[in-house]
């Protein structure tokens, strides 16, 4: 697959996981707190967001996974990856970092040896 297209999936759907969380933390904030349901939406909205969340949450692994083959991580940077998925808002923090290294570019062929 095309680093190019590999590195816009991985950043867009990092990004969209984070935007996720907002919307589930928002509508958890709603349901437990103000105790009220905003729109209409049973339960403050937690019965929607939360699946919103928990499929943009399989899309960031999935394309952890891709990532990963396409751009040669090591296994510390896939752990680091998949485990940004847990805090609020840290795929994106890990989206921005891994573009910074360079971990989201094509990976440099080593030299063929004589």
């Amino acid at each position: 697959m095309n680093p190019s297209t590999v590195r816009t999936i991985f950043r867009t759907v990092a990004i969209a996981e984070a935007f996720s969380w907002a919307l589930l933390l928002a509508a958890m904030f709603c349901k437990w707190i103000l105790e009220s349901e905003p729109f209409g939406l049973h339960e403050g909205g937690v019965p929607v967001a939360g699946p919103i969340h928990g499929g943009i949450f399989m899309l960031y692994v999935a394309s952890c996974i891709v990532a990963k083959l396409g751009f040669k991580w090591d296994a510390k940077t896939t752990v680091l990856a998949l485990a940004s998925s847990i805090p609020p808002f840290c795929t994106y923090w890990f989206e921005t970092v891994a573009d910074r290294k360079g971990l989201l570019s094509k990976p440099v062929e080593a030299p063929a040896s004589a």
